[in-house]
């Protein structure tokens, strides 16, 4: 084995939608809560604080079932600019320690440590700064855990091994041994799928996994550099491979109120509408636009597509929308009961960067040919964007916001993607 320095500091925030919230609200400190999208027992719990916990609530737990749990509980609608500001705020305090890496989601972030940083003795002081900075200057409620190891995705192990305000320091000379009391579930990228494949090779636990070669360790998991699991787990900080995003896209749970087929209309229009702003603020064109959604009673995901010419332009992506919606329209009137759609999402997908842009070249063109209404609509898209950006959310808008369900179509908070602060205004 290589040298296998402390490498990654890890920070997991606790319970965090749950957390900012009894910081902005005292009353809830010390108490059972839940964090909801809508005030409907129809919904699940986003995020649970640890008082809640303790009666088995949790993330997902549906908040009919949640109150039956826990009948003094409490429920609080989800703010989720608010919590794209304090993940703001515990970034920017968390560089008064040390280089942020990694933003992981919005309540992960990873630490890449220096020769200087990497004793475990100078580690866990950076730690317990950090820590405290969080407590002192954003909120005694933000609780974390944090992880030390020789390379992310055992830091990423040791912050949940204790939870809440936990603090984990794992040194190379402690493994692989102090992993196997985890299950293999508990290894980001391992999920029911990769655990029947792993146990059909006979690797039941994480101790069986690294009792194998490297080789042999990698064909069980298949695929290219499969064996890349087995050395991380032995502390090794291998080089991480680069990710890009190939969509842009947004969805929606509609109310029951609003499962119909005119106001789910109007909600897709709006996704699709913050998906073509994001694509703009990314200097990005997408290629194709997917249509997809769920029918009540219906687990499967229904979904269809059309090819777009390259394009970041609000009006052409409408245009593309409508061309969908019929498929759409009839799937659901075929259906028993007739349209009622539970949830509604718009794509944008073969995304890529634009190389270079210059003045346009149909400026002189006849004013209605095609060319010369793309640029202008993409002008107008992009003015658009400058006044609801200054103005505030739905300062100008295409179309109606007919029926109050549309313009309630928030920006939430995804696994794995923090919103920017301009979403929450388109």
């Amino acid at each position: 084995m290589p040298p296998r320095p402390l490498r990654w500091l890890f920070l997991d925030l606790n319970s965090y939608f749950a957390s900012v919230e009894q910081q902005l609200q005292p009353e809830l400190r010390g108490r059972p809560v839940i964090v909801a999208p809508v005030g409907s027992d129809t919904t699940v719990a986003i995020a649970a604080s640890y008082e809640a916990k303790r009666y088995g609530i949790n993330t997902g737990t549906p908040v009919w079932e949640a109150k039956q749990k826990c009948p003094d509980l409490l429920i609080t609608p989800a703010r989720h600019e608010r919590y794209v500001e304090f993940h703001d705020a515990i970034i920017a305090e968390v560089w008064n320690h040390v280089p942020v890496t990694h933003v992981c989601s919005i309540d992960e972030v990873a630490c890449r440590l220096l020769d200087n940083e990497n004793s475990a003795e100078a580690a866990r002081a950076l730690a317990l700064r950090i820590k405290a900075g969080i407590r002192d200057n954003i909120g005694a409620c933000l609780t974390s855990s944090i992880g030390i190891a020789p390379n992310r995705l055992l830091a990423k192990l040791a912050s949940d091994m204790r939870k809440p305000d936990g603090l984990i320091v794992l040194t190379a000379d402690q493994l692989p041994h102090r992993l196997f009391a985890l299950e293999l579930r508990d290894i980001a990228g391992i999920g029911a799928k990769m655990e029947r494949q792993l146990a059909r090779a006979g690797i039941n636990d994480i101790a069986g996994l690294c009792a194998r070669r490297p080789r042999d360790a990698g064909s069980a998991w298949g695929g290219t550099n499969g064996d890349r699991l087995w050395y991380l787990l032995h502390g090794v900080d291998l080089p991480e491979k680069p990710t890009q995003s190939r969509t842009i896209g947004h969805s929606h749970v509609l109310a029951p109120r609003a499962r119909g087929l005119e106001p789910t209309r109007l909600v897709a229009r709006r996704l699709a509408l913050k998906a073509a702003s994001r694509l703009r603020r990314k200097s990005c064109l997408a290629r194709l636009l997917v249509l997809h959604g769920k029918f009540e009673g219906d687990k499967s995901s229904w979904r269809t597509a059309v090819k777009l010419s390259p394009t970041q332009d609000s009006f052409a992506i409408l245009a593309a929308l409508d061309r969908l919606w019929p498929r759409l329209e009839a799937t659901g009137r075929a259906r028993p009961g007739g349209f009622r759609l539970r949830m509604v999402g718009v794509t944008l997908a073969g995304i890529e960067p634009i190389a270079a842009e210059q003045g346009s070249l149909f400026a002189h063109l006849d004013p209605d040919s095609a060319p010369a209404r793309e640029t202008r609509s993409l002008a107008l898209s992009r003015a658009m964007d400058r006044l609801n950006a200054r103005f505030g959310r739905n300062a100008v808008t295409l179309g109606p916001l007919a029926g109050g369900r549309a313009d309630q179509v928030g920006t939430k908070i995804a696994f794995g993607r923090i919103p920017e602060l301009a979403e929450f205004h388109e």
